[in-house]
């Protein structure tokens, strides 16, 4: 939420007529984004201008936003300067933002241990496969590291995964590694009279949550096949991911709440018996969050709730109270509002709604105007070499006001921990430069852990 916003709407009451005003002002900076426009709510709340002053303020910021020059869209890596890119390689001493340059989103980063060598794997939406990179630095050049794609589906098979693979995570259970994503056999252009069974139309309703289940301990060299489709009850589902808690493996991801619901865009948990089978049935299934907050709408505090979103779920521990969070994406990925939000995990049973308290403060991790990075979104979590600091991996864009083809690139920041409430301290999206993560090219840790490793993906069985 920006500041001019909250401080309106912590001002107290308003008329209808300023409330309309703000919300029109709020809305023109979507389509004009600019600090100047977001900050005349700021001054009509606590200045009480005239109608008329307001709304002349508000043509003079367009004016201005208009004359500015934004950083524009990149239009691939090469036009990135390398040098710029991941770990200064003149010091290897600091690292910046971007560390993948390529048009990529739902970036996935975990750590693994195989014949005694340490290894980053990441994994992201590429819509036609499934691709693997690998570095044993986390802030390496991701451009240039090494690649392997292990799913490739023919996109005219008819096949429910054919096409548009979305948001891939490669987990490792009792050994073994096993692929989530989700895809849709028909490039999301579903028959136009399943279209119409929704309101307004019926997006990505096709899309469902598939497994790969590899063959050997090391993800590199194991061969992964099909292993079938996750039961979300024949109903949208994307952005699903494993989360473990007491022993028992669950299946949260975005859903809605019926069939043709389209809208909002909900999180959902299910149990699973296996990293490929729900063992629930429909009833049993929770929605364990709703977008019911205003930044969790497009535009902000919109009343009926198409583009709500809550999407991208990811699971977080605190490695020294062992509280458990789902940080989730909120709003809309092609705005610059898209954001992070969170959950945590209050009660004893992950399948009621009452256990999971949502943080209504706002988002977690937003878009920093004075850096340039915007719609910072889809996170996973990783750790340093040395298992001393906890990393954020996100993607993000450069520009307030992206085209249709949205650009984005993988970025990723060290996150802290709240000393009193234990939740996650997450920084301001920037740029850098940053020190890179202890433990990589001779960085000293910055505080030890008793369980080196143990930010959780949560999947440790």
């Amino acid at each position: 939420m920006s500041s001019g916003i909250r401080q309106y709407h912590d001002a107290g009451s308003h008329s209808y007529t300023e409330q309309v005003l703000v919300a029109f002002l709020y809305s023109s900076s979507v389509s004009h984004p600019s600090s100047l426009v977001l900050d005349i709510a700021k001054v009509l709340a606590m200045a009480r201008f005239s109608y008329f002053s307001a709304l002349l303020l508000w043509a003079t910021s367009i004016v201005t936003v208009r004359c500015q020059s934004f950083d524009p869209n990149k239009a691939g890596p090469q036009s990135w300067d390398p040098s710029q890119v991941g770990t200064d390689k003149t010091t290897n001493q600091t690292y910046r933002n971007p560390i993948f340059t390529q048009n990529v989103g739902d970036p996935w980063m975990t750590r693994y241990t195989h014949d005694g060598e340490d290894w980053y794997l990441f994994t992201y939406t590429t819509n036609d496969n499934i691709t693997l990179r690998r570095s044993k630095s986390l802030t390496d050049n991701w451009d240039n590291v090494e690649t392997r794609t292990v799913f490739k589906p023919d996109p005219d098979s008819g096949e429910p995964w054919a096409t548009d693979l979305w948001a891939p995570e490669i987990h490792q259970l009792n050994g073994s590694w096993y692929i989530i994503f989700t895809a849709t056999p028909d490039r999301d252009n579903p028959p136009p009279m399943q279209d119409a069974m929704c309101p307004i139309n019926c997006p990505a309703i096709s899309h469902r949550m598939f497994v790969l289940a590899g063959d050997g301990p090391d993800p590199w060299t194991t061969n992964f096949t099909m292993k079938g489709m996750l039961n979300t009850f024949d109903q949208f589902a994307i952005d699903g991911t494993l989360f473990q808690y007491g022993g028992e493996l669950y299946h949260i991801y975005s859903c809605w709440e019926q069939q043709y619901s389209a809208w909002p865009a909900n999180l959902c948990i299910t149990h699973m018996s296996n990293p490929w089978t729900v063992d629930s049935n429909l009833t049993d299934r929770r929605i364990i969050s709703v977008p019911n907050e205003p930044w969790e709408r497009v535009p902000y505090g919109r009343a009926d709730t198409r583009l709500a979103t809550n999407e991208g779920p990811q699971q977080l521990t605190n490695p020294k109270t062992n509280q458990t969070f789902i940080i989730y994406s909120a709003a809309r990925v092609n705005t610059p509002f898209y954001c992070l939000g969170q959950l945590e995990l209050v009660g004893n049973d992950p399948m009621e709604y009452q256990s999971w308290r949502k943080n209504r403060d706002g988002c977690v991790f937003h878009q920093n105007t004075q850096t340039g990075v915007y719609a910072t979104g889809h996170a996973s979590f990783t750790t340093s070499l040395d298992g001393s600091e906890d990393y954020v991996v996100y993607h993000a864009m450069t520009t307030p006001d992206p085209p249709a083809d949205i650009y984005r690139t993988i970025r990723t920041q060290k996150i802290d921990w709240d000393q009193n409430s234990g939740s996650p301290k997450f920084p301001l999206a920037e740029n850098g430069p940053f020190p890179v993560p202890a433990g990589q090219n001779g960085a000293k840790q910055s505080a030890a852990r008793d369980l080196p490793g143990s930010v959780s993906n949560g999947l440790a069985f």
